[in-house]
């Protein structure tokens, strides 16, 4: 009896949908954006077909970069900040008592049940100068003014000023590590779950402590899933849109919010479209950096 993946015609059926899917839905649309990026703005925000590279060197222009660059920084700080929080995490997981592995990964991507406008919402709630953060800020300031009191020193703790912590890079910096965190987690937990555990039990048998032994035998072993979940972090984090917009001020502007801008309130879809590939362009980059490291260290038995 013929195998059933050995047959031309049930392939040809199955691959159909989906390809055919992501080249009208995907990739013609694409397509459409890349020959708007060298056309041209008409005076009413009509495209014209005028192929230059005008809108390019438009996007490279100094205030332009200055935004790409604070996308980049503000990416680079998500991606260290969610890392640090996010690795130990992903550890603690995967050496987690079996019955409860399952129970802290579905805390994990708990968070993509709920629409990604509502939690940014409820994190203007936690963050606002009248927020539950400076509330129980306040709570405890009270309580600690109304000890100091009783010992005999009202003075010493002063008023309490609301912590500033909304419309601010920091607010657009939270709010990306609290987004982009799973993104990070499942990957190094995966690679992590796979790993022989006999390594780590040899390093600590032959004397390395748990520091040494996560430093020079966990993370090497890891090093896979933390690069994709680190590049993962890191490509969403800056090329977003919605946080920057809610939570960031006049000064938190990233290359997504001026993408969208293009195509909403300026009408210039030809310069909209070129900043968005210049982005995919900067991605495309990464990823072949990344992959060329692998295949490096790969080829050399690394």
């Amino acid at each position: 009896m013929e195998n059933w993946r050995n047959n031309r015609l049930v392939f040809a059926v199955l691959a159909l949908p989906p390809t055919a899917w992501l080249v009208i839905f995907f990739t013609v649309p694409l397509l459409i954006m890349w020959v708007y990026s060298f056309a041209e703005r008409g005076p009413q925000g009509q495209i014209n077909l005028a192929i230059n590279l005008a809108n390019y060197a438009r996007a490279v222009e100094w205030i332009h970069l200055g935004i790409i660059w604070k996308s980049i920084w503000v990416a680079a700080i998500t991606t260290l900040i969610t890392f640090a929080v996010g690795f130990p995490l992903a550890m603690g997981i995967a050496f987690a008592p079996a019955r409860w592995k399952n129970v802290l990964l579905l805390l994990v991507i708990l968070p993509f049940w709920t629409n990604l406008l509502i939690r940014t919402y409820a994190w203007i709630a936690v963050l606002r100068t009248r927020g539950f953060l400076n509330f129980g800020l306040e709570w405890v300031h009270d309580k600690l003014s109304a000890l100091f009191a009783f010992a005999g020193f009202p003075e010493l703790m002063g008023e309490f000023q609301a912590l500033e912590l909304l419309y601010n890079q920091k607010a657009v910096v939270i709010g990306l590590v609290y987004v982009y965190l799973p993104f990070l987690v499942l990957p190094i937990y995966a690679t992590i779950e796979k790993l022989d555990k006999s390594y780590l039990e040899a390093s600590l048998d032959l004397g390395a402590g748990h520091w040494r032994t996560l430093f020079s035998v966990t993370m090497p072993l890891a090093l896979p899933g933390i690069a994709s979940g680190c590049l993962l972090a890191f490509i969403l984090s800056m090329g977003t849109f919605l946080t920057p917009a809610l939570l960031g001020g006049t000064d938190s502007e990233m290359i997504g919010n001026l993408i969208a801008r293009q195509f909403s309130s300026s009408r210039d879809w030809p310069f909209g479209s070129a900043l968005s590939f210049l982005l995919l362009y900067l991605t495309f980059i990464i990823l072949w950096v990344r992959a060329s490291l692998a295949g490096r260290k790969g080829g050399t038995g690394l």
